[in-house]
């Protein structure tokens, strides 16, 4: 079931030079370290002047929406899924 939320959360992510890419690689939610198994969709938008950068991210049980806000440095949980229709 695909639940809408917004509460502050840590994700662990990886600069790639190389590729010069962000990766998240785990994000901490409810007490519980989830490990990022597939990047989906990236995305990045402007509300005002501020840019928010967007990821879709999958572990082994849940699916993430992240979102990024560039003006404070902070990660959000936008909407979790357990993949249960509800």
């Amino acid at each position: 079931m695909i639940e809408k939320i917004d509460i502050p959360v840590t994700v662990y992510l990886v600069f790639d030079s190389e590729k010069r890419a962000v990766e998240p690689r785990a994000v901490v939610w409810n007490g519980r370290t989830y490990k990022v198994n597939k990047i989906g969709l990236q995305h990045k938008f402007k509300q005002g002047n501020t840019l928010f950068h967007v990821f879709s991210v999958a572990s082994k049980s849940m699916f993430f929406r992240l979102i990024f806000n560039t003006e404070n440095l902070q990660w959000r949980l936008n909407q979790i899924s357990d993949g249960i229709a509800g």
